[in-house]
Protein backbone atom coordinates (compact mmCIF):
# COMPACT_ATOMS: atom_id res chain seq x y z
CA UNK A 1 0.00 0.00 0.00
CA UNK A 2 0.91 3.19 -0.92
CA UNK A 3 1.65 6.08 2.21
CA UNK A 4 1.73 9.65 2.44
CA UNK A 5 3.70 12.29 4.40
CA UNK A 6 3.01 15.61 5.32
CA UNK A 7 6.09 15.25 7.47
CA UNK A 8 9.03 17.58 6.11
CA UNK A 9 12.08 16.18 6.20
CA UNK A 10 15.33 16.53 7.74
CA UNK A 11 16.99 19.83 6.64
CA UNK A 12 20.63 18.81 4.74
CA UNK A 13 23.20 21.05 3.37
CA UNK A 14 23.50 19.91 -0.32
CA UNK A 15 26.85 19.88 -2.42
CA UNK A 16 25.55 21.52 -5.24
CA UNK A 17 24.12 25.58 -5.47
CA UNK A 18 20.95 25.88 -7.04
CA UNK A 19 17.29 27.27 -6.05
CA UNK A 20 15.95 27.03 -3.17
CA UNK A 21 13.72 23.64 -3.40
CA UNK A 22 11.03 22.94 0.20
CA UNK A 23 12.28 19.44 1.29
CA UNK A 24 8.93 17.71 1.47
CA UNK A 25 9.39 14.72 2.83
CA UNK A 26 10.63 10.61 1.92
CA UNK A 27 7.58 8.93 1.17
CA UNK A 28 8.48 5.50 0.31
CA UNK A 29 5.73 2.86 -0.74
CA UNK A 30 5.43 -0.71 -2.16
CA UNK A 31 6.54 -1.21 -5.94
CA UNK A 32 4.31 -2.54 -8.60
CA UNK A 33 6.28 -4.66 -11.33
CA UNK A 34 5.59 -4.22 -14.78
CA UNK A 35 4.97 -1.34 -17.05
CA UNK A 36 2.85 0.94 -14.80
CA UNK A 37 -0.47 2.85 -16.25
CA UNK A 38 -3.00 4.58 -13.43
CA UNK A 39 -5.50 6.71 -13.79
CA UNK A 40 -5.58 8.48 -10.17
CA UNK A 41 -8.26 10.78 -9.20
CA UNK A 42 -5.63 12.68 -7.11
CA UNK A 43 -6.84 16.44 -6.39
CA UNK A 44 -10.86 15.35 -6.71
CA UNK A 45 -11.25 16.97 -3.57
CA UNK A 46 -8.23 19.42 -3.94
CA UNK A 47 -8.23 23.05 -2.22
CA UNK A 48 -6.75 24.62 -4.41
CA UNK A 49 -9.55 26.52 -5.72
CA UNK A 50 -9.16 26.16 -9.57
CA UNK A 51 -10.40 23.89 -12.31
CA UNK A 52 -9.40 20.33 -12.26
CA UNK A 53 -6.36 19.37 -14.68
CA UNK A 54 -4.99 16.61 -15.96
CA UNK A 55 -1.52 15.98 -15.52
CA UNK A 56 0.74 12.78 -17.14
CA UNK A 57 3.18 11.89 -15.52
CA UNK A 58 5.93 9.52 -17.44
CA UNK A 59 8.46 8.40 -16.10
CA UNK A 60 11.10 5.57 -17.08
CA UNK A 61 10.97 3.05 -14.10
CA UNK A 62 11.12 -0.16 -14.17
CA UNK A 63 9.77 -3.21 -12.16
CA UNK A 64 10.03 -2.99 -8.70
CA UNK A 65 12.04 0.09 -8.66
CA UNK A 66 10.87 1.55 -4.80
CA UNK A 67 12.97 5.09 -6.04
CA UNK A 68 9.99 5.73 -8.30
CA UNK A 69 6.99 5.50 -5.38
CA UNK A 70 8.23 7.95 -3.47
CA UNK A 71 8.11 9.97 -6.92
CA UNK A 72 5.08 9.10 -7.43
CA UNK A 73 3.86 10.08 -3.95
CA UNK A 74 5.48 13.11 -3.88
CA UNK A 75 3.35 14.01 -7.43
CA UNK A 76 0.30 12.53 -5.57
CA UNK A 77 0.61 15.01 -2.81
CA UNK A 78 1.05 18.11 -4.91
CA UNK A 79 -2.07 17.16 -6.84
CA UNK A 80 -4.37 16.75 -3.99
CA UNK A 81 -3.12 20.53 -2.80
CA UNK A 82 -3.82 21.50 -6.62
CA UNK A 83 -6.88 19.77 -7.68
CA UNK A 84 -5.12 17.88 -10.37
CA UNK A 85 -5.80 14.49 -11.87
CA UNK A 86 -2.45 12.57 -12.09
CA UNK A 87 -2.57 10.30 -15.35
CA UNK A 88 1.14 7.80 -14.51
CA UNK A 89 2.35 5.50 -16.35
CA UNK A 90 6.11 4.04 -17.09
CA UNK A 91 8.04 2.43 -19.33
CA UNK A 92 12.11 1.67 -18.99
CA UNK A 93 12.25 1.08 -22.91
CA UNK A 94 13.32 4.46 -24.59
CA UNK A 95 10.55 3.91 -27.09
CA UNK A 96 7.96 2.97 -25.08
CA UNK A 97 8.08 5.85 -22.84
CA UNK A 98 7.86 7.88 -25.95
CA UNK A 99 4.73 5.97 -26.58
CA UNK A 100 3.44 6.87 -23.46
CA UNK A 101 4.12 10.59 -23.91
CA UNK A 102 2.46 10.30 -27.08
CA UNK A 103 -1.10 8.36 -26.10
CA UNK A 104 -0.61 11.63 -23.50
CA UNK A 105 -0.79 13.99 -25.85
CA UNK A 106 -3.99 11.98 -28.14
CA UNK A 107 -5.48 12.16 -24.98
CA UNK A 108 -5.34 15.95 -24.91
CA UNK A 109 -3.82 16.17 -21.04
CA UNK A 110 -3.38 19.70 -19.39
CA UNK A 111 0.41 19.29 -18.86
CA UNK A 112 3.37 16.57 -18.70
CA UNK A 113 6.12 15.79 -16.85
CA UNK A 114 8.51 13.45 -17.91
CA UNK A 115 11.92 11.64 -17.23
CA UNK A 116 14.63 11.96 -19.90
CA UNK A 117 17.39 8.86 -19.10
CA UNK A 118 16.86 8.31 -23.21
CA UNK A 119 16.75 11.82 -24.29
CA UNK A 120 17.28 10.41 -28.04
CA UNK A 121 14.63 8.22 -27.91
CA UNK A 122 12.12 10.91 -26.32
CA UNK A 123 13.82 14.00 -28.21
CA UNK A 124 10.07 13.84 -30.97
CA UNK A 125 7.57 13.26 -28.72
CA UNK A 126 8.59 15.53 -26.29
CA UNK A 127 8.78 18.54 -28.74
CA UNK A 128 5.06 16.77 -30.25
CA UNK A 129 3.94 18.01 -26.80
CA UNK A 130 5.48 21.46 -27.04
CA UNK A 131 4.27 22.36 -30.21
CA UNK A 132 0.97 20.93 -29.28
CA UNK A 133 0.84 23.69 -26.60
CA UNK A 134 1.05 21.10 -23.58
CA UNK A 135 3.54 22.75 -21.43
CA UNK A 136 6.22 20.02 -20.18
CA UNK A 137 8.58 19.65 -17.38
CA UNK A 138 11.11 17.31 -16.78
CA UNK A 139 12.45 15.14 -13.89
CA UNK A 140 15.31 13.24 -12.59
CA UNK A 141 16.85 12.48 -15.98
CA UNK A 142 17.87 14.62 -18.60
CA UNK A 143 19.60 17.68 -17.53
CA UNK A 144 21.72 18.22 -20.78
CA UNK A 145 18.76 17.90 -23.01
CA UNK A 146 15.76 19.72 -21.62
CA UNK A 147 15.90 22.76 -22.68
CA UNK A 148 16.72 21.61 -25.83
CA UNK A 149 13.41 19.57 -26.29
CA UNK A 150 11.57 22.64 -24.89
CA UNK A 151 10.63 21.73 -21.57
CA UNK A 152 9.69 24.58 -19.21
CA UNK A 153 11.91 23.62 -16.19
CA UNK A 154 14.43 20.30 -14.98
CA UNK A 155 13.78 19.05 -11.44
CA UNK A 156 16.13 16.61 -10.33
CA UNK A 157 20.24 16.77 -9.66
CA UNK A 158 23.57 16.95 -12.14
CA UNK A 159 24.21 13.26 -12.13
CA UNK A 160 27.89 13.70 -12.88
CA UNK A 161 28.26 16.22 -10.23
CA UNK A 162 27.10 13.93 -8.00
CA UNK A 163 29.19 11.08 -9.02
CA UNK A 164 32.04 13.35 -8.43
CA UNK A 165 30.45 13.80 -4.85
CA UNK A 166 31.09 10.35 -4.31
CA UNK A 167 34.20 9.91 -5.88
CA UNK A 168 35.67 12.39 -3.30
CA UNK A 169 34.34 10.78 -0.76
CA UNK A 170 35.70 7.50 -1.87
CA UNK A 171 38.85 9.35 -2.22
CA UNK A 172 38.99 10.61 1.46
CA UNK A 173 38.09 7.62 2.75
CA UNK A 174 40.91 5.63 1.65
CA UNK A 175 38.81 3.35 -0.44
CA UNK A 176 40.58 0.62 -2.94
CA UNK A 177 39.05 -0.56 -6.12
CA UNK A 178 35.62 0.65 -6.59
CA UNK A 179 33.32 -1.41 -8.97
CA UNK A 180 30.40 0.97 -9.86
CA UNK A 181 27.24 -1.42 -11.15
CA UNK A 182 24.86 0.20 -13.87
CA UNK A 183 21.73 -1.59 -13.98
CA UNK A 184 20.22 0.32 -17.09
CA UNK A 185 22.21 0.66 -20.23
CA UNK A 186 21.37 3.92 -22.08
CA UNK A 187 20.49 5.75 -18.89
CA UNK A 188 22.56 8.82 -19.26
CA UNK A 189 21.91 9.80 -16.14
CA UNK A 190 23.62 6.54 -14.40
CA UNK A 191 26.65 6.60 -16.57
CA UNK A 192 27.12 10.49 -15.64
CA UNK A 193 27.18 8.95 -11.98
CA UNK A 194 29.76 6.42 -12.57
CA UNK A 195 31.59 9.02 -15.14
CA UNK A 196 32.25 11.51 -12.14
CA UNK A 197 33.23 8.92 -9.67
CA UNK A 198 36.30 8.32 -12.37
CA UNK A 199 37.08 11.89 -12.32
CA UNK A 200 37.84 12.56 -8.71
CA UNK A 201 38.63 8.68 -7.83
CA UNK A 202 40.15 7.29 -10.43
CA UNK A 203 40.33 3.33 -9.65
CA UNK A 204 36.87 2.79 -10.44
CA UNK A 205 35.14 0.18 -13.12
CA UNK A 206 31.87 -0.21 -14.33
CA UNK A 207 30.04 -3.19 -14.71
CA UNK A 208 26.65 -3.73 -16.55
CA UNK A 209 23.77 -5.96 -14.78
CA UNK A 210 20.30 -5.99 -15.59
CA UNK A 211 18.34 -3.85 -12.73
CA UNK A 212 14.79 -5.67 -13.68
CA UNK A 213 16.70 -9.54 -12.84
CA UNK A 214 17.56 -9.60 -9.57
CA UNK A 215 19.14 -12.67 -10.18
CA UNK A 216 21.46 -11.36 -12.68
CA UNK A 217 22.16 -8.68 -10.56
CA UNK A 218 23.27 -10.92 -7.95
CA UNK A 219 25.19 -13.14 -10.03
CA UNK A 220 26.89 -10.66 -12.23
CA UNK A 221 28.26 -8.85 -8.75
CA UNK A 222 29.25 -12.07 -7.42
CA UNK A 223 30.85 -13.29 -10.50
CA UNK A 224 32.87 -10.04 -10.60
CA UNK A 225 33.95 -9.81 -6.96
CA UNK A 226 35.28 -13.71 -6.95
CA UNK A 227 37.49 -13.00 -10.44
CA UNK A 228 38.91 -9.49 -8.64
CA UNK A 229 39.92 -9.87 -5.27
CA UNK A 230 41.51 -6.12 -5.77
CA UNK A 231 38.44 -4.57 -5.67
CA UNK A 232 37.61 -3.10 -2.31
CA UNK A 233 34.09 -1.21 -2.99
CA UNK A 234 30.75 -1.58 -4.32
CA UNK A 235 28.95 1.39 -5.83
CA UNK A 236 25.30 0.74 -6.78
CA UNK A 237 23.08 3.96 -8.05
CA UNK A 238 19.92 2.47 -6.70
CA UNK A 239 18.47 1.62 -3.27
CA UNK A 240 17.44 -1.99 -4.26
CA UNK A 241 20.44 -3.15 -6.05
CA UNK A 242 23.18 -2.24 -2.80
CA UNK A 243 20.75 -4.23 -1.11
CA UNK A 244 21.33 -7.23 -3.66
CA UNK A 245 25.36 -6.43 -3.60
CA UNK A 246 25.09 -7.24 -0.02
CA UNK A 247 24.30 -10.57 -0.73
CA UNK A 248 26.87 -10.80 -3.37
CA UNK A 249 29.93 -9.92 -1.20
CA UNK A 250 29.05 -12.96 1.29
CA UNK A 251 28.03 -15.15 -1.11
CA UNK A 252 31.53 -14.42 -2.89
CA UNK A 253 33.79 -14.01 0.52
CA UNK A 254 34.45 -10.62 -0.83
CA UNK A 255 34.85 -7.68 2.38
CA UNK A 256 34.05 -5.16 -0.17
CA UNK A 257 32.03 -2.04 1.87
CA UNK A 258 28.53 -1.24 -0.67
CA UNK A 259 27.40 2.31 -0.50
CA UNK A 260 24.84 3.85 -3.12
CA UNK A 261 22.66 6.48 -4.62
CA UNK A 262 19.30 6.93 -3.46
CA UNK A 263 17.00 5.37 -0.76
CA UNK A 264 14.12 3.31 0.17
CA UNK A 265 13.13 2.29 3.86
CA UNK A 266 15.37 -0.76 3.70
CA UNK A 267 18.26 1.54 2.73
CA UNK A 268 17.70 3.71 5.82
CA UNK A 269 17.86 0.81 8.11
CA UNK A 270 20.84 -1.07 6.52
CA UNK A 271 22.87 2.31 6.82
CA UNK A 272 21.78 2.58 10.22
CA UNK A 273 22.87 -1.11 10.78
CA UNK A 274 26.36 -1.10 9.02
CA UNK A 275 25.67 -2.77 6.21
CA UNK A 276 25.46 0.10 3.71
CA UNK A 277 28.43 2.96 4.24
CA UNK A 278 26.34 5.90 2.71
CA UNK A 279 23.84 7.17 0.21
CA UNK A 280 23.94 9.87 -1.99
CA UNK A 281 20.09 11.07 -1.61
CA UNK A 282 18.63 13.06 -4.89
CA UNK A 283 14.91 13.57 -2.72
CA UNK A 284 12.84 11.69 -5.35
CA UNK A 285 9.74 12.60 -3.43
CA UNK A 286 10.75 16.95 -4.00
CA UNK A 287 11.48 15.82 -7.66
CA UNK A 288 7.58 14.58 -8.31
CA UNK A 289 6.15 17.19 -5.67
CA UNK A 290 7.58 20.36 -7.68
CA UNK A 291 7.30 18.68 -11.43
CA UNK A 292 3.29 18.86 -10.54
CA UNK A 293 3.28 21.80 -8.59
CA UNK A 294 5.39 23.66 -11.35
CA UNK A 295 2.71 22.42 -13.94
CA UNK A 296 -0.25 23.64 -11.98
CA UNK A 297 1.62 27.12 -11.94
CA UNK A 298 2.45 27.60 -15.40
CA UNK A 299 -1.52 25.99 -16.58
CA UNK A 300 -3.51 28.07 -13.80
CA UNK A 301 -0.98 30.98 -13.22
CA UNK A 302 0.93 31.40 -16.47
CA UNK A 303 4.22 30.92 -13.79
CA UNK A 304 7.18 29.15 -14.58
CA UNK A 305 9.76 27.46 -12.05
CA UNK A 306 13.66 28.08 -12.04
CA UNK A 307 13.83 30.83 -14.78
CA UNK A 308 15.41 28.48 -17.21
CA UNK A 309 17.95 26.99 -15.17
CA UNK A 310 17.92 23.60 -13.57
CA UNK A 311 16.26 23.51 -10.34
CA UNK A 312 18.59 20.82 -7.91
CA UNK A 313 17.31 18.75 -5.43
CA UNK A 314 20.31 16.94 -4.66
CA UNK A 315 23.09 15.74 -3.74
CA UNK A 316 23.23 14.94 0.01
CA UNK A 317 25.16 12.69 1.91
CA UNK A 318 23.14 10.39 4.08
CA UNK A 319 25.06 7.83 6.33
CA UNK A 320 25.17 7.30 10.23
CA UNK A 321 25.52 10.57 11.29
CA UNK A 322 22.47 11.83 9.89
CA UNK A 323 19.80 8.68 9.19
CA UNK A 324 18.42 8.23 12.45
CA UNK A 325 16.68 11.73 11.57
CA UNK A 326 15.36 10.21 8.34
CA UNK A 327 14.13 7.23 10.48
CA UNK A 328 12.41 9.04 12.58
CA UNK A 329 10.94 11.06 10.21
CA UNK A 330 9.49 7.66 8.54
CA UNK A 331 8.12 7.28 12.15
CA UNK A 332 10.77 4.31 13.31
Amino acid sequence: MERETTMSRPRRTTLVAGAAVLALGLAACSSSGGKQESDDSSGAAGNAGTPTMTVALITHSGPGDTFWDQVRAGAEDAAKKDNVKLEYSADPEGSAQANLVQQAIDKKVDAIAVTLAKPEAMKSTVEAATEAGIPVVALNGGMDDWKQMGALSFFGQDDELAGEAAGTRLKDEGAGKTLCVIHEQGNVGLEARCDGVAKTFGDSEKIYVTGTDTANVQSTITAKLQQDSSITNVLTLGAPFALIADKSVDEAGSKATISTFDLNDDALKAIKEGTITWAVDQQPYVQGYMAVDSLWLKVQQGAEVGGGQPVYTGPAFIDKDNVDALLKSEGE
